[in-house]
């Protein structure tokens, strides 16, 4: 499993089976409302927040309740104190996983994560055991058959990108975290559609999981998707593409 691409199809796929259960809603539902929170409700003066209001136009959010979480975030209207955390581990297979929470229950999702990582084999770690492995970057994944490599490559390093690589079914433009955003535009603006565009973490090496430990992992991704708590994953695990 070539970087981030074979992830970015299963999280796009899953996000529209998520979408049907309104699970995807209340994620970005909390995203908005906490960008809105931590750097005001103007998305042209709020780089977090813009990225939110991008990923929930993607999915087809009504606008009454975009605007309702934005109000929430700035304190306009009534609602929810999330908190921002971060935890980190091993998977199964020594695999590295870093889970990123908002959550109104820190009890409750600190018991709920830990239950997930035992369960599957994993075990959650000191902070900053595992995030040394990764970097910080704005990733957007372009399916091949979507787009021409030489128009995709001028307008993304045109406008800052620092890399397009080619990772099989699927091209990666990656960009530092401050120059995501221009990417992006250019990208929109170019008409280019994408799997996937957001700012992640991405490993400096995959390890690579055979068998029952490459079943556990994904078993354990699942799980961690599917925790009300749990914002999002990011991992070096490298699955078999027959399982993945």
């Amino acid at each position: 499993m070539a970087g981030h691409s074979k992830w970015a199809n299963i999280k796009h796929k899953k996000g529209k089976e998520d979408a049907k259960r309104g699970k995807i809603f209340t994620k970005l539902i909390k995203e908005i409302t906490v960008a809105a929170r931590m750097g005001g409700g103007d998305p042209g003066a709020n780089p977090r927040l813009r990225t939110a209001i991008a990923a929930a136009k993607s999915e087809n959010m009504p606008k009454d309740n975009l605007e309702r979480a934005i109000k929430k975030g700035t304190g306009e209207l009534e609602g929810v104190n999330y908190e921002e955390m971060t935890y980190e581990g091993y998977g199964p297979g020594g695999a590295a996983v870093i889970v990123e929470s908002l959550t109104d229950n820190k009890n409750r999702a600190i018991a709920d994560i830990r239950h997930i990582f035992t369960k599957c084999g994993g075990n959650i770690g000191s902070t900053g055991c595992v995030s040394w492995m990764f970097d910080k970057k704005g990733l957007i994944a372009v399916n091949k058959g979507e787009v021409d490599e030489e128009v995709l490559m001028e307008t993304a390093i045109e406008a800052g990108a620092e890399d397009v690589k080619d990772e099989g079914d699927t091209f990666e433009v990656l960009t530092a975290p401050e120059d995501f955003d221009a990417v992006k535009d250019a990208v929109d603006a170019a008409k280019i559609p994408y799997i996937m565009a957001e700012v992640t973490m991405i490993p400096q090496n995959m390890a690579k999981l055979q068998g029952a430990d490459a079943e556990k992992m994904l078993k354990m991704m699942d799980m961690l998707d599917d925790c009300d708590d749990v914002q999002n994953v990011h991992t070096n695990a490298d699955i078999p593409d027959d399982l993945a």
